[in-house]
């Protein structure tokens, strides 16, 4: 099955495309920030430095393994369904689900150790512009010498290596449960159903950030900046809950805006069906939405809220307090970027996929016209879905935060923020799907069919 891989990678090099640059990136994130632990075990390096090279670089390793599986698993995850038709083949001729396992995680593990291997010197030069960053804000001292050593290293490949496979054996499983007739029903059909462990892990998260929330607003409170510390992450763990029940989230709109989009005519009646029919690809779509609205407005709120603070109390920022700053806006910087291209990159990859979708519907009377009127619905209709459950994540580290910092719920800052990610989410799941879609119908429906 190994062999088999190799040979379908060679051969469907588009197909893995949206997956190996999922992979490259999360590998350049790591090694650019793990090479922050390499800088400061260097000789003369003074011990504040070392304390906020070390910071930035563990913080982001474990962040960085969660992004990449959920990256790497959407793109996957929108892959396998495509070859749906091809893994049934595969079942009636004699492969065992074990077999179909093997062939997606090797090709996946391939595609791995090639994307981090590729992404060395462009993470050598984004940990020199990381360094020069935290020189210029005075966190390091400007003497220290940046290095990329064994800790980059084995950092970026073993985590992306890891991340890719996780990804991989979790959507393998699935493909590979299959028998060859209801893989087959899938390759025409996908309803996205949701497992109960999927649910029961959805819901471990949220009730994850639930905790956490309630740690900040009460143990937390009073502690000034240290709140930081639980409220952080309350909107990352909650963001990561509701991707995970991206599906039912997608089945409950479906339900609730298919009988006003039936009403809108010839294209509002494809998306109900669409939004019914296909699910599972719609879902792996709003995930990212979901985390970029979510981590985006969560942190860069909660910072907004801890400055106003430290504005009406007077306060000077001290080195610790402007260290947690820079981390905060570094690294949110850095998953927000991250969520962005990977929506980008899902987009692409899941409207490609319906090359052949789009030619049955032209040549079954439908106009280029109505189909991009389908597309645009279809990418209203996510955004605010994923605006809507994102902006629920953020709650839960913005509302505790504030309370636990200000003594009041509601902070009095940070609605343009949150406009402002709101807008630039409906940009880019928008004009993406549109574009993507365009270029999907270049090819004459005759050919595509065929």
């Amino acid at each position: 099955m190994f062999a088999l891989a190799l040979r379908s990678l060679r051969h469907r090099i588009g197909g893995f495309a949206a997956s190996f640059l999922a992979m490259f990136l999360g590998a350049t994130i790591l090694m650019a920030f793990a090479s922050m632990l390499d800088t400061a075990g260097g000789e003369g390096v003074d011990s504040t430095s070392k304390e906020t090279l070390t910071t930035m670089g563990a913080v982001v390793g474990f962040w960085g393994l969660l992004l990449v599986v959920f990256a790497v698993s959407s793109t996957l995850t929108l892959s396998v369904r495509r070859r749906s038709a091809e893994i049934a083949l595969l079942r009636n001729i004699g492969a065992t689900p074990a077999q179909v396992r093997r062939l997606i995680v090797g090709e996946t593990a391939v595609l791995a150790v090639v994307a981090a291997a590729v992404a060395i010197a462009p993470a050598m030069a984004a940990g020199r512009l990381l360094l020069e960053l935290l020189g210029s804000t005075d966190q390091v001292a400007s003497d220290v010498s940046y290095a990329f050593g064994p800790i980059a290293l084995g950092m970026g490949m073993t985590i992306t290596f890891a991340a890719a496979t996780l990804a991989a054996l979790l959507t393998a499983r699935r493909a590979a449960r299959m028998s060859a007739t209801d893989a087959l029903t899938a390759a025409a059909q996908d309803d996205g159903r949701i497992s109960r462990k999927r649910v029961a892990v959805g819901v471990v998260f949220l009730l994850l950030a639930a905790n956490l929330a309630a740690v900040t607003a009460t143990v937390m409170k009073g502690e000034g900046s240290d709140a930081m510390q639980t409220a952080g992450q309350t909107s990352i763990w909650a963001g990561i809950g509701f991707a995970v029940l991206a599906p039912a989230l997608i089945r409950t709109v479906a339900a609730l805006v298919a009988g006003p989009l039936e009403r809108r005519g010839p294209a509002g009646y494809l998306t109900a069906q669409n939004l019914r029919r296909h699910t599972g690809r719609l879902a792996a779509v709003i995930m990212p939405v979901v985390l970029f609205t979510a981590i985006g407005t969560g942190t860069l709120v909660m910072q907004a809220v801890e400055n106003d603070a430290m504005a009406a109390s007077g306060l000077v920022k001290t080195n610790e307090q402007k260290n947690i700053e820079t981390l905060n806006f570094v690294v949110i910087g850095m998953i927000v970027a991250f969520a962005a291209i990977m929506l980008v990159n899902t987009l692409v990859a899941a409207t490609a996929s319906r090359r052949r979708e789009f030619a049955q519907t032209r040549l079954a009377g439908a106009t280029p016209r109505q189909i991009l009127d389908v597309v645009l619905l279809e990418g209203v209709v996510l955004t605010v879905t994923g605006v809507v459950f994102g902006t629920l994540a953020s709650l839960f580290t913005i509302l505790p935060y504030s309370y636990a910092r200000t003594g009041d719920v509601l902070p009095g800052t940070g609605a343009g923020i949150h406009l402002g990610i709101v807008a630039v989410a409906a940009v880019l799941t928008v004009a993406t799907g549109y574009a993507a879609a365009r270029q999907a119908m270049r090819t004459p429906a005759i050919t595509a069919v065929a």
